[in-house]
């Protein structure tokens, strides 16, 4: 089945993907890229998917991806990987509700008890209606972020 991504590489991009094998630049995953990258090039030795995995120990389909990733987004993304437009998860609490455990933690415990347990506040937070639900460990990050 003939290649549907193909690689080219110009001058410079050749030369910056041999700098980075030369000198160790960056990760073990982007040197071995570049590497991938300089194989697969059709101007230039050209090597089967196959031969290139056998090379760097690696699965067929990595070399397809690493192939696609260059021709569908450069150089640079191919090697360092894509960044993140936004954190992963959103946050439980904003500031207004944080400042309001960090103070109920200030604060004397409930009858009964000597101090405060991160499962205790979590309820207690629960129970005042600052959020709808909580658990002792955002609560613990909540605390543990202020020092």
């Amino acid at each position: 089945m003939p290649k549907k991504y193909i690689v080219r590489l110009s001058e410079d991009e050749q030369n910056h993907l041999q700098a980075v094998i030369k000198k160790l630049k960056g990760s073990s995953q982007k040197v071995r890229r570049a590497q991938i990258l300089l194989k697969a090039n059709a101007d230039g030795p050209n090597w089967t998917d196959e031969r290139t995995s056998d090379a760097y120990s690696c699965r067929v389909k990595t070399v397809e991806n690493i192939r696609k990733r260059l021709v569908e987004r450069g150089c640079e993304e191919t090697l360092n990987g894509a960044q993140r437009v936004r954190a992963p998860r959103s946050k439980l609490l904003d500031g207004e509700q944080e400042a309001q455990v960090i103070a109920m933690r200030l604060g004397s415990p409930p009858k009964g008890y000597g101090n405060w347990s991160l499962r205790l506040l979590a309820r207690k937070v629960v129970e005042l209606g600052i959020v709808e639900s909580v658990s002792h460990e955002t609560v613990r990050q909540t605390l543990k972020k202020t020092g």
